[in-house]
């Protein structure tokens, strides 16, 4: 039988600096009112000059371990999904395995854009399915505020920093990652775009001038796709799992904005009580925007072995995906820590 992969860990880390609606008031031309209005967002955070996202990553991946009670030599992998790495090389989960003392682990990255924790918990749990790793650490980080430019409203206003992690786990329990949809449309790259500092187009003066580095966007294509791609791939999780909306605890989608959540809820017919959003404290934080909402979610609300959970989001690229996880029971798989996986 093949082994089943749970969540058993997870944690998150936010910068301290708090980038407020009535602090972009005074950088761009723009008010509260709009901000909140079009996207729901009253405020964001932002890394501070030692705050790489290799270093949030690893904040996170540290509250994630103590939470599994695990420590950084028992991971076989570590997958990060960031847009914005550290460095194109070496890879930035590279740099976390080192700073965990994960020596026993292999790492890479993985880039999808806001999408990316969701592909990487695919990823992750199949190594787990295959036998091929039996604890895995998924974490996902982004410093976007270094990727903005503050002069462009439609884009500065939205975006902030941030890192969270999960723990997946090997488990016998009929529990854990129970079905994910992955979806991508590459032609429409430049709906949502960092154009320069790639191998198509490195860096030089030009591109520097021509602010090529920073995050563009077109909202409103993103808009009427984003709602589209995560109601179907949300109902395609569902049904693969073998379970109804009506099954679902709690959803916890990207956390875009206000408007792209409320019409995929509409889509879904979800009451709000089984909404986890906190766009309005941190706006899209990205690949981390749904690890830091479960995180939360989970450090404060009811969750019992058994209930299912519900992940979607979309992103750059553009992707789309969905996960259904139902809850394990993790004090029993602690337990069992010493006893090895049936054949």
């Amino acid at each position: 039988m093949h082994p089943n992969a749970a969540i058993t860990g997870w944690g998150h880390y936010l910068p301290e600096r708090i980038l407020s609606n009535q602090d972009l008031e005074k950088m761009v031309a723009t008010s509260d009112e709009w901000i909140r209005t079009r996207t729901g967002i009253q405020e964001r955070r932002v890394a501070g000059p030692s705050e790489t996202t290799s270093v949030m990553c690893t904040r996170a991946a540290r509250l994630a371990l103590d939470r599994a009670g695990l420590f950084a030599q028992d991971i076989d992998l570590i997958i990060c999904a960031t847009t914005t790495p550290d460095h194109l090389l070496p890879g930035t989960g590279c740099l976390v395995q080192r700073k965990l003392g994960a020596d026993n682990a292999g790492a890479f990255d993985l880039n999808s854009a806001c999408t990316g924790f969701l592909y990487a918990l695919s990823v992750a749990s199949q190594f787990i399915q295959a036998g091929t790793s039996r604890r895995v650490l998924v974490v996902a980080g982004e410093t976007l505020s270094r990727f903005m430019n503050y002069q462009d409203r439609t884009t500065c206003v939205l975006f902030g920093d941030g890192a969270a992690a999960v723990v997946l786990e090997a488990t016998e329990q009929q529990a854990g990652v129970l079905s994910t949809v992955l979806g991508a449309r590459g032609d429409a790259e430049h709906i949502l775009a960092i154009e320069a500092g790639g191998s198509a187009r490195p860096a030089s003066p030009d591109t520097v001038a021509a602010g090529e580095h920073f995050v563009r966007m077109q909202g409103n294509e993103i808009f009427k796709t984003a709602i589209r791609a995560m109601a179907q791939s949300s109902r395609q999780a569902v049904q693969r799992a073998g379970l109804s909306m009506s099954d679902i605890h709690r959803v916890v989608p990207h956390q875009a904005n206000s408007r792209i959540i409320v019409a995929t809820q509409q889509a879904l017919k979800l009451d709000d009580s089984k909404l986890v959003v906190n766009v309005e404290r941190y706006g899209n934080t990205g690949s981390t925007s749904v690890p830091i909402a479960l995180a939360e979610f989970l450090d404060t609300g009811p969750i019992h072995a058994g209930d299912n959970l519900l992940m979607v989001a979309f992103g750059g690229g553009l992707t789309w995906a969905a996960a259904v996880v139902r809850w394990a029971d993790i004090a029993q798989i602690q337990g069992q820590r010493a006893t090895p996986l049936a054949a």
